[in-house]
């Protein structure tokens, strides 16, 4: 595979899990009207383990590994899937999950930073060009979806996604700069293990398994998303961009999680849409693809080739 067509199917790996990413935003918050965060996190993570041990078993992935890289995958299960996801799922008690998908766009500034700090990676002209051109987008349609500007009043909520932005700019940071040596569907298998694993004693202390006879099928297809989709296919999609991509380049990505939000947001909840919100969609694209550089002239190159 050329260079070209490898880092190709890396952006669509990425472009897919922040897809994914977008909407799970929306199940999670019909979800936890009748569930609690933790209960909600078991299911998922569990589902998920599944999903992927049941592809591994298919695909004849061996599940044995060493046992030195045994504390780097509990790391990154740690500061990926458990405190990753406990901090969103809290904060969307108390904020809506437009707004969450709006704030998960801060993260990739988190990453460039870190990048430049600790994988000495460099900031070019066209880094920094798409990376403005990505904040305008989100912030064209951040002030216009609602009518206003999104209210950043001292809210709990507001700070445990900002926080956790950070903390998944020092996780993608450590899944490049850790370099385990085995398949993305594999290290996203045993992180989703150790999210289950981590938050089990939750539902037996909430006794949260007395609540899943209120879940309707909806809401139970909501769940099967999560799992499946969002713990499981999005991670290991996730981890195949890195193997790839820079990680400053991959988090550029998360600017495109605020436009498949505001998509799920009109089919799920039948939210108005304003000619902003799609200027602001396609100045996120640009910027992506900018930041990205190589992309657009390797693809003239290619199609001028053809013609």
């Amino acid at each position: 595979m050329t260079q070209f067509n490898s880092k190709l199917t890396a952006s669509t790996y990425a472009t897919m899990s922040i897809s994914f990413w977008g909407v799970s935003f929306v199940s999670t918050k019909a979800v936890l009207g009748k569930i609690d965060p933790y209960t909600l996190l078991v299911l998922r993570f569990g589902i998920g383990a599944l999903f992927l041990l049941l592809l591994l078993l298919l695909m004849r992935y061996r599940l044995s590994i060493s046992l030195k890289h045994v504390p780097h995958l509990i790391t990154l299960g740690i500061l990926g899937v458990f405190v990753h996801q406990v901090l969103q799922a809290t904060a969307l008690l108390t904020i809506e999950a437009s707004s969450a998908g709006w704030l998960i766009s801060l993260s990739p500034i988190f990453t460039v930073i870190l990048s430049m700090l600790f994988l000495h990676e460099k900031m070019s002209v066209s880094r920094a060009v798409g990376m403005l051109l990505a904040i305008i987008g989100v912030l064209l349609i951040t002030t216009t979806r609602s009518g206003q500007s999104i209210d950043f009043t001292l809210n709990l909520g507001f700070f445990l996604m900002i926080l956790s932005t950070l903390n998944w700019a020092v996780y993608s940071i450590l899944l490049k700069h850790l370099k385990i040596p085995y398949p993305a569907l594999v290290v996203t298998f045993y992180m989703s293990l150790i999210g289950f694993m981590l938050t089990t004693p939750f539902i037996i202390r909430n006794k949260g398994w007395e609540s899943l006879t209120l879940l309707t099928q909806s809401e139970w297809a909501h769940l099967i998303f999560l799992g499946v989709f969002v713990s499981g296919i999005a991670y290991w999609y996730w981890g195949k961009a890195h193997e790839v991509l820079e990680a400053s380049k991959v988090s550029m990505f998360l600017y495109l999680e605020p436009i498949s939000t505001l998509i799920a947001a009109i089919a799920l909840l039948h939210e108005k849409v304003f000619f902003s919100s799609i200027a602001g969609g396609i100045i996120i694209i640009m910027g992506v693809i900018t930041v990205n550089g190589q992309f657009m002239p390797l693809l003239i190159r290619l199609v001028f080739r053809r013609t």
